[in-house]
């Protein structure tokens, strides 16, 4: 009878640890901080160098927990939960949200591919970005494109969306999204996008389009996106409010050795805006970038990266002729361990025509010339 009690009791504990090992929750994060100088900042009435304690130079600070459950048959649960914060003053990111980040769950299969429901990136943030210079693993944040007119660097996330995410059929990965405006207008502030990448050792290729519609409402502040969002984390990004918006980008990779080089196009149209003085107008940007990285020692690497944007405001405008704008990025990480870097950048950007301004992502503010120079040193360590 004991042997049997045994063999019974030993048999339950291993149906537990199977039961448990089918599930898992895994806190993680990130924390980014370092000290920034801008060479001519304005603010207010007035102007000058400044020097600032920053928070997210490359990677905006977070934590988050994720998980899965095995359903059986290749399916799982899955859900994340991620919080943004600027690690200087603990105040939270994302224009005060707990999970601003993001924050959804979903179903995975290995078979059919993955529907995920919550607040989540867009498909040119999926396939795009990956192989431009706001990739997660290089620049990021500061190395994105003039007011981040595109969303490669996620200035805004998108809010009651469904995501739908397809296995690797061969290399080649296809995606869709659509975010609810939560509105009886239906179509006031709602978005929707769809994107593809393919990978063939060395070789890396992607696309993708992102279309919203009414993001300047100011009355469904609740629906797909939150312009204000933006403006509260200090990008300056997606602050370009429109009837309709649209982006469509295309971007191509390739590895030799230790060398990475690519190239990235994005458009973006913004129609019926009143952004740069265009009174019921539209604007164009067009963006070019080349990229390289290399790994010239385990543990230090290089980077850097050239845009050119060519835009154009419709309208009538308050300024004067169409802007162009030139940035140079450079980059230097340095792995301490696994977990730990530290990384230094610099960034150089250059904007022509009357009335224009430069103004580097994250860089503190706008410049009160058409030149700005941001040179910034910082440590990220990982959870």
């Amino acid at each position: 009878m004991k042997k049997i009690s045994a063999a019974v009791a030993a048999f339950a504990g291993l149906a537990a640890t199977a039961a448990n090992a089918q599930s898992s929750v895994t806190l993680y994060g990130l924390i980014d901080a370092g000290v920034m100088y801008t060479n001519n900042v304005k603010k207010g009435g007035t102007q000058g160098a400044l020097i600032q304690a920053t928070s997210g130079n490359i990677n905006g600070s977070r934590f988050g927990l994720r998980g899965g459950e095995d359903l059986g048959g290749g399916m799982k649960a899955i859900f994340v939960l991620e919080d943004g914060y600027n690690v200087q003053n603990g105040k939270l990111g994302q224009n005060n949200r707990m999970f601003g980040r993001q924050a959804f769950a979903g179903l995975s299969s290995t078979q059919f591919g993955t529907l995920t429901l919550g607040r989540q990136y867009d498909s040119l943030v999926d396939f795009v970005a990956p192989l431009s210079g706001t990739a997660g693993t290089f620049g990021d944040t500061g190395f994105a494109h003039p007011f981040d007119n595109d969303n490669l660097n996620h200035s805004v996330r998108m809010s009651n969306a469904i995501k739908y995410t397809s296995v690797n059929y061969g290399g080649l990965t296809f995606g869709g999204l659509y975010a609810f405006s939560n509105n009886t207008g239906f179509a006031i502030n709602r978005a929707y996008s769809a994107g593809v990448s393919y990978s063939n050792g060395p070789f890396k290729a992607a696309a993708g389009y992102l279309q919203i519609n009414g993001s300047n409402s100011t009355t469904n502040t609740g629906g797909a996106v939150d312009l204000a969002e933006s403006t509260a984390n200090g990008t300056g990004g997606f602050q370009l409010g429109a009837d309709v918006q649209r982006t469509a980008g295309a971007a191509l990779s390739y590895g030799f050795g230790p060398v990475t080089t690519g190239f990235v196009y994005t458009h973006s149209q913004f129609e019926n805006t009143a952004s740069f003085g265009a009174t019921h107008g539209s604007m164009r940007f067009d963006n070019f970038e080349v990229n390289g990285k290399v790994a010239v020692t385990p543990a230090l690497s290089l980077g850097a990266s050239y845009t050119y944007t060519n835009a154009h405001v419709g309208g009538t405008s308050t300024f004067g002729s169409d802007p162009k704008w030139n940035q140079v990025n450079l980059q230097a990480v340095y792995a301490l361990s696994r977990r730990t870097d530290v990384y230094a950048e610099a960034m150089v950007q250059h904007v022509s025509g009357e009335g224009y301004t430069a103004f580097i992502n994250t860089a503190g503010g706008a410049s009160s010339t058409g030149n700005q120079v941001v040179g910034t040193v910082g440590l990220r360590t990982r959870f």
